[in-house]
């Protein structure tokens, strides 16, 4: 299936029925499995035997929709998680334990950052930010000895910068610590980080995947191309034993193909309990079936949407990678050649409180806290999404107080322009 389409694999990876059975996925809606012995159950819990005993951690539905956006990634093994908060907590912390260390992008999403910055502080897990664009050698000094992870957006939200991959791939493999992407805003339709050098990519699947503002979830992908084993030092949780699994070792047991999602399953999913509800799937595979028809067009909308806000007076900025005026240009003609996705981020002249009533005189975009949707929206990210962080964070995220965040739905383009040109006469 890796080997077919994009288009394809949306539609039809994943889940193959057999004679007779369901067409579409079908909704497993229970907790709990039946087994007719104890030693049957036993195997599946000594993670010796393939099965289902509780959808806290494992689903047929959730396991059909991963596997299908494992295969639209290009990965070995994937797992769904009940937001792309949970996807992201995972994979970092599915390497990392107390006294290790973290090397990220500080343009990220502000619940990412605090996540990074703040929660798993409180766990015993430090972090060093540095710019997207920052050199191979900025990178690198950021590390420490006990490092376990880099990680990154590929398009950042909001501030929509471009993930140089190769480079952040390049330093992470001389590191020996694997290259985490976040992948949300691409989609594996216009971007597939793991063919750049990345070894897993998490995503957000409430946005575009879904598509419709129904359901929010999460997903992780692994590449299964990170050797464990050849670091086994800096990775004990996944290559020495698992008290917990009578001594398990994931990495021997599972290898680089199984290792990395099996441990996140196994063991956090158990213990954390951030399972993706079979429902939430179905609405999700349903996105994923349309994806790849849906992209090009908030591509084609965004860009109209830029060019138009880019050549309006009352503009003082405009973030959209697939402008030529933006310092990203020519990183989006390399990575995302397709075009991005439909979000497009602007300063107006007048500052944020110009922005808070160009926001009010909108008819067509809703003032929400949601992004890449069917239907277009837009807020301010400085006192929503990004309001923890002090006006200094906020200036090394690329979100300064008085941006706009305008996600381009499905509609019209012409009417989105209509609507934002009468908005913005509204302001003078």
């Amino acid at each position: 299936m890796t080997g077919q389409g994009i288009g394809t694999r949306c539609v039809q990876g994943g889940y193959t029925p057999g004679n007779g059975e369901p067409r579409q996925v079908p909704i497993i809606q229970s907790t709990t499995f039946k087994y007719d012995s104890s030693e049957a159950m036993g195997r599946l819990f000594d993670l010796e035997a393939q099965g289902y005993f509780y959808s806290r951690l494992q689903n047929p539905t959730c396991d059909h929709v991963a596997s299908k956006i494992a295969q639209m990634e290009g990965g070995v093994a994937g797992m769904l998680t009940s937001s792309g908060q949970a996807a992201n907590f995972f994979a970092l912390f599915n390497v990392c334990e107390a006294g290790d260390h973290i090397v990220a992008s500080s343009s990220i999403y502000g619940g990412t950052y605090n996540l990074i910055k703040v929660t798993m502080a409180k766990m015993g897990v430090s972090s060093t930010f540095v710019p997207s664009d920052a050199s191979e050698e900025e990178l690198a000094a950021a590390f420490q000895p006990n490092t376990k992870a880099l990680f990154g957006e590929s398009l950042a939200n909001p501030a929509l910068t471009v993930l140089d991959i190769e480079k952040f791939a390049r330093v992470a493999g001389e590191k020996g610590v694997p290259l985490i992407v976040d992948n949300t805003f691409p989609t594996p339709v216009n971007l597939r980080p793991l063919e750049w050098g990345a070894n897993i990519v998490t995503h957000s699947t409430t946005k575009y995947m879904d598509g419709h503002g129904v359901a929010v979830g999460g997903a992780i992908v692994d590449g299964g191309t990170f050797d464990w084993m050849a670091h086994a030092e800096r990775f004990p949780g996944l290559t020495t034993p698992d008290d917990s699994y009578h001594g398990i070792v994931y990495a021997e047991r599972f290898g680089q193909a199984g290792a990395f999602i099996t441990k996140a399953t196994a063991q956090l999913m158990r213990d954390f309990g951030c399972t993706q509800s079979p429902q939430s799937a179905f609405y999700l595979n349903l996105g994923l079936e349309s994806l790849h028809v849906r992209m090009p067009r908030h591509v084609e909308n965004g860009q109209a949407v830029a060019e138009f806000l880019e050549g309006h007076p009352l503009v003082s900025s405009v973030n959209y990678p697939g402008l030529p005026s933006s310092p990203y240009y020519q990183l989006a003609q390399k990575y995302l050649p397709q075009g991005g996705c439909g979000v497009v981020s602007c300063e107006l002249s007048g500052g944020r409180p110009m922005a808070e009533k160009f926001m009010a005189a909108l008819r067509l975009a809703a003032i929400e806290t949601h992004v890449a949707d069917a239907r277009t929206c837009c807020l301010n990210p400085a006192t929503s999404t990004h309001r923890q962080l002090s006006d200094e964070e906020l200036v090394a995220a690329g979100v300064p107080a008085g941006m706009i965040r305008l996600s381009c739905g499905l509609e019209d383009k012409e009417d989105l322009i209509a609507d934002l040109s009468q908005a913005l006469d509204a302001c003078r």
